[in-house]
Parts: structure tokens; sequence; C-alpha cells
């Protein structure tokens, strides 16, 4: 009896606790993380099909992406050197998913990537074709990645594509596709089917990521910001491999400041 009761207690502390199984997969239970990714390798099998549609849409988004960023570069002519420092300041860390748990408030994933593969707390994450969520407990071979569909207080700072007004991504807690953008003053031209993208504003993820598009916009009586609905361009249904953002600059920037703190 002695012996029910304190599993028992276990248990219940374990699930009141925030992301329980990310804990006990960072400090003892790899094995429970190898079961995932046996299981997440034989699922995969029977879904080359989607994964294969998935990769034509990331091609896609990448040849928008040379566009786009060809764009940009001849606004930066006269700031030749810049430009190109910061565009070389990142780069990206290949993962696979291999365990998601979507569908309540406090979500979470788990990628077959950690510290030994260069990942680190608070680095970016994103998908084939939008923003993923922000790297959030790191082991040696595994991490859990928190996705911009959680209830914790995650914001994605971003910006509308065509007059590049700024605004800040949070999820609405309905559903895995939709969150809303805010901060947007009314004065802003916004309209359904804007495209929302990220602002590079924080080391987080860099400029120009594809987030969204809004879905709905509207204003209440005698508020001065919009409330915009958003249409997440990741399915985390079908999500299957991430990309992790590795800020070289930022990093640096950290390990100065925490040297010259020592």
């Amino acid at each position: 009896v002695f012996i029910l009761l304190e599993v028992t207690a276990f248990l219940l502390i374990v699930h009141n606790s925030a992301y329980p199984k990310s804990t006990v997969l960072s400090t003892c239970n790899s094995a429970v993380a190898w079961y995932y990714e046996l299981e997440n390798t034989v699922v995969s099998y029977f879904r080359l099909k989607e994964d294969n549609e998935q990769l034509q849409q990331e091609n896609a988004m990448l040849r928008n992406q040379i566009v786009l960023y060809a764009n940009e570069r001849e606004r930066y002519k006269e700031s030749e050197n810049v430009y190109q420092y910061a565009n070389l300041q990142h780069h990206f860390i290949p993962a696979k998913v291999i365990q998601m748990n979507m569908g309540g408030m406090k979500n979470y994933m788990t990628i077959n990537k950690g510290e030994r593969d260069g990942i680190k707390n608070e680095m970016g994450v994103i998908g084939p074709i939008g923003v993923v969520g922000i790297v959030s407990t790191v082991g040696q071979h595994f991490s859990i990645v928190i996705p911009i569909t959680t209830s914790l207080n995650f914001g994605v700072s971003c910006r509308l594509q065509k007059n590049s007004k700024l605004g800040t991504l949070r999820w609405n807690g309905k559903d895995d596709k939709h969150a809303q953008l805010t901060e947007v003053e009314s004065s802003v031209d916004v309209q359904p089917g804007d495209i929302i993208l990220t602002s590079g504003l924080s080391t987080t993820f860099p400029e120009n990521i594809p987030v969204g598009v809004i879905e709905k916009a509207y204003l209440q009586d005698g508020e001065a910001l919009w409330t915009i609905d958003v249409l997440l361009y990741t399915d985390f249904s079908k999500l299957s491999y991430v990309q992790v953002i590795d800020n070289d600059i930022a990093n640096r920037e950290l390990e100065l400041l925490k040297s010259e703190m020592e």
C-alpha cells in the first residue's frame, strides 16, 4: 500500500508540472526518446507521399525567398558589406520531429538533435514553410521544442510584408492553425490575405521567415489597435522535419557578455 501511495503521489506531481515528459526525457528517460524515434521511423515509411509534397512546398518557399532576398539586396547596394554580414550570421541545423504533443494548452514536440549537434536553449525552429517555435530543453541526443501554439507567454516579432508595420504574434488558444497579430495600430492598412513575416528584431528568428497570412482583421468600437486573426503557414499535423536556427553572432555576443560579467 505504501509503494502504491508513493507511486500515485509521484504521478500526481509529474502530471501537474509543466512539460513533465520533457523533464523526464532530459534527465533519465532516453529510452523513451529512442522508442519515439523508432515509432516515428515506422510511421514515416507510410507517409513518404506526404513528405514529398512537403518537400515540394519547401522548394517553393525557398524559391520565393530567393526572389525576396534579391529584392532586398537592391535596397542595400550602398551597404553591401553590412548586408552580407547580416546574412552570414545564421546557419540551420536540420532535425526530425520524433514525437509531438499537440491539442492541449501546453504543447511541445521532441526532435532528434541535441547538445552534441550544437542545439542550445532559446534557438528558433522553423519548418518547411513557416515558423515552428523555440527550443526549451536540450539533452545530449534529443531536444524539446515549444511551438508558437502554446499557452505560455511566447510572442514572435513580426511585420506586414506590404508595409513593414510591426506587431507581435501570439497564440489565440483555439487551435494549432491560427494565432493573433497584436500591437498593430488602427491607422495601419490591414487586409485579409496580407502576408506576415518575421521582423528580424530578435536574435531568435532572422528576418523574412514566413509566418502566416491574415485571415480576418477587425476593430472594436473605440479601440486603437487591430484584432488580427492569422492563418499559420506551418501545418503541425503534417510536420516531420524542422530546421533549428543557430545565430552565430548572438551566441558570440552572449559568451562575451558572460565573460565580462565574470
